[in-house]
């Protein structure tokens, strides 16, 4: 997808009756509101990129709370969402949902039993590790790749930001779960890991091989995670190896996808002057992550019957929960000034006890990502949409220091 070049102009009108138009200049009204629509347009294409025609079907259908499709269910508004997430029994260990993939993984139950007590266990073990000491502790390893990779853009180089992010999401989840290694090739596997089994879900039919590269995949990422390897003793050993794959695996792809892309939106809005301080920082940061929305859509099933604002839900029907309409992405870019309720804001991360336990570790990720970015006022030099990853993302961020002041 190309974009245009330049804002485009206002009609000319003229000066009086037969008299030549005048010369088209762009208004300054004008040119802050192409402005303001340049991270939509650019953010647009992992979608287009990675999952064209159900980010299409999404689009045609967000105008209704929900609709249904044969067995499945799109939900798209907010309150619609929340009583998916509350009200229906689901079966989030079904074929298609996270918990489905986190059985190929080897994890029984554990974080995807909701209803049960091996669920309640789990998350107490993910407290420390994913508290205010958690993130705590953690925070000095994601800061200190950050200052070693950005270095680069104060001496006016470029710096391509996924591998600086996969780094970073490698060596955090390594530091959490109490493993050694290199960050990178961890990042590279737990993303090898989510891009095959996104591909034995999608419609169609099954390329050969498609399953054994999955269990390949899956197979090295438990290599790397293996305590014998060195470490052991994180957050995610109390509970098995299951447990540690299925964290790697969400960790690593969530900040890879939603991080570059936040920064994108930031630097194509030109939004930096609400990064530098730390009341604003984070009203940017709630705004960043509704309208990227890293895990956009939660498959679900239902497990019992129930109503999602008049449409009757039964046993074994597809939810597909769509995060970013529920929390008004679509409707409008990240405003600092005027920003949605936090308590909307913060419905990509679930709600309730589906809630991802690790969503203050995220927002203070990329807290810390923008205050290091901040001073270099970073624009955009290239951009290449992922269209092999799980989540929709980019595959290619390159950025470099752009205009002080």
């Amino acid at each position: 997808m190309t974009e245009p070049t330049s804002p485009p102009a206002t009609p000319a009108c003229p000066a009086a009756a037969g008299a030549a138009s005048a010369p088209v200049r762009p208004t300054a009204a004008g040119r802050a509101r192409w402005a303001a629509g340049r991270g939509r347009r650019r953010d647009r294409q992992v979608y287009l990129r990675r999952y064209p025609l159900l980010f299409t079907l999404l689009a045609a259908t967000r105008r209704r709370p929900v609709a249904r499709l044969g067995r499945t269910v799109l939900v798209h508004d907010a309150q619609s969402y929340l009583d998916a997430l509350t009200r229906i029994p689901l079966d989030r260990l079904a074929a298609g949902t996270v918990g489905g993939a986190a059985r190929q993984l080897g994890v029984d139950g554990l974080l995807f039993d909701q209803e049960g007590p091996a669920h309640l266990r789990a998350r107490r073990a993910l407290a420390d590790g994913l508290g205010p000491a958690g993130v705590a502790r953690l925070r000095p390893v994601w800061t200190q790749v950050l200052r070693r990779r950005l270095a680069p853009l104060a001496r006016g180089a470029s710096v391509d930001l996924v591998p600086v992010v996969a780094e970073l999401a490698g060596a955090t989840t390594a530091a959490l779960l109490g493993v050694c290694g290199d960050p990178s090739a961890l990042a590279a596997a737990a993303r090898r890991v989510a891009a095959t089994a996104a591909a034995e879900q999608l419609p169609g039919p099954r390329r050969p091989g498609r399953a054994e590269a999955a269990r390949r995949a899956t197979s090295a990422l438990a290599d790397l995670l293996d305590p014998s390897s060195g470490g052991g003793g994180g957050a995610g050993s109390a509970s098995g190896p299951g447990l540690a794959g299925m964290l790697a695996v969400a960790a690593v792809n969530t900040t890879v996808a939603g991080v570059p892309r936040a920064v994108a939106w930031c630097a194509d809005d030109r939004l930096w002057r609400y990064a530098e301080q730390t009341d604003t920082r984070e009203i940017l940061v709630d705004e960043l992550l509704r309208v990227t929305a890293p895990s956009p859509l939660l498959p679900r099933v239902a497990a019992g019957s129930g109503e999602l604002d008049g449409c009757p839900v039964r046993p074994g029907d597809r939810l597909l929960l769509v995060a970013r309409h529920a929390a008004g992405a679509h409707r409008g870019g990240p405003d600092c000034v005027d920003p949605a309720p936090t308590r909307t804001a913060r419905l990509v991360f679930g709600a309730g006890r589906h809630s991802c336990p690790g969503a203050r570790l995220a927002r203070a990720q990329l807290a810390d990502v923008l205050a290091a970015l901040a001073p270099y006022r970073p624009v955009v030099v290239s951009a290449r949409a992922d269209g092999r990853a799980a989540l929709p993302g980019w595959a290619r961020l390159v950025i470099r220091a752009g205009r002080c002041g």
